[in-house]
């Protein structure tokens, strides 16, 4: 049953696929945002994440045959008009134009972060900042984003040939983190190198040998970590240009973790040597 409000104040619905804010979803889609400014969030725990850290929206669109029934979606969507914002209805067949996975979730949102810059993460007073060269596959992307976040990093830099943060499949591996943990691009790890220099940051580098352990790490002050993507690690002048090397300790005959459970044992060695 729809509650008595909507039928008091009927919802805009989107009838066609050719409907500018289908065109703005796909676009998206394909094509993320290069700034980071607009992101695609599919499902309702990305679209509450984004209220809940007070983010404004561009556009929200409930598929219609949630609006008949009880669903988690539904009730998102009444909490949000709400407060003000405006949502839209789509028929079925329209929203699934409208999302970008293969079976749609219900809603679907363009929310607007806070953009920043490599050098504004950098400029903290107490940075501890990761950043991420050459990780390809978004879902690591986000993961790192999520647990980046959930050990005090205070930005992260993707550098180099990355996944894009600001895809909408990025953004949904962060669970949320994406919408709140400041991220910044740059094509280029000479530059990310040249700017840290800058920064007076310590530098360290992940490496799969020979590095020191993660707890043996002097993890006070202005730090940067670096992390290489999946398979080739970091290139040998990147680590060179660091002041510090770690390697994660692993019993034989394991010789690898995947890249953000091995981000997850650094980062939280980082949180105990920086209380």
């Amino acid at each position: 049953m729809v509650s008595g409000s909507w039928l008091l104040n009927p919802m805009k619905r989107i009838a066609s696929r050719q409907n500018a804010v289908v065109r703005a979803y796909r676009d998206l889609a394909r094509k993320p945002d290069p700034t980071g400014r607009r992101l695609l969030l599919d499902g309702a725990h990305l679209v509450r994440e984004a209220h809940a850290a007070a983010l404004p929206f561009e556009s929200v669109v409930i598929a219609q045959s949630h609006l008949n029934r009880e669903t988690e979606e539904h009730a998102l969507a009444q909490s949000l008009e709400r407060a003000g914002v405006d949502v839209v209805s789509a028929g079925d067949p329209v929203f699934a134009a409208v999302s970008p996975v293969r079976t749609p979730s219900g809603i679907v949102a363009i929310a607007l972060r806070h953009p920043t810059t490599m050098q504004a993460i950098l400029a903290q007073a107490r940075p501890f900042v990761m950043v991420v060269v050459d990780v390809q596959d978004p879902g690591n992307l986000g993961a790192l984003m999520r647990v980046s976040e959930a050990g005090g990093v205070t930005g992260m830099v993707v550098a180099g040939d990355c996944a894009n943060p600001f895809s909408w499949k990025a953004v949904r591996g962060s669970m949320g983190s994406a919408l709140r943990l400041p991220l910044a691009r740059s094509p280029s790890i000479d530059a990310v190198m040249q700017e840290i220099g800058k920064s007076r940051a310590k530098a360290i580098a992940a490496v799969p040998r020979a590095g020191h352990d993660p707890d043996a790490v002097d993890w006070s002050g202005r730090i940067v970590l670096l992390l290489g993507g999946e398979g080739a690690g970091l290139d040998a002048h990147v680590i060179e240009a660091t002041d510090e090397r770690l390697t994660v300790p692993m019993e034989p005959p394991v010789e690898s973790l995947n890249v953000a459970t091995s981000a997850a044992i650094m980062i939280y060695a980082a949180r105990r040597g920086r209380r």
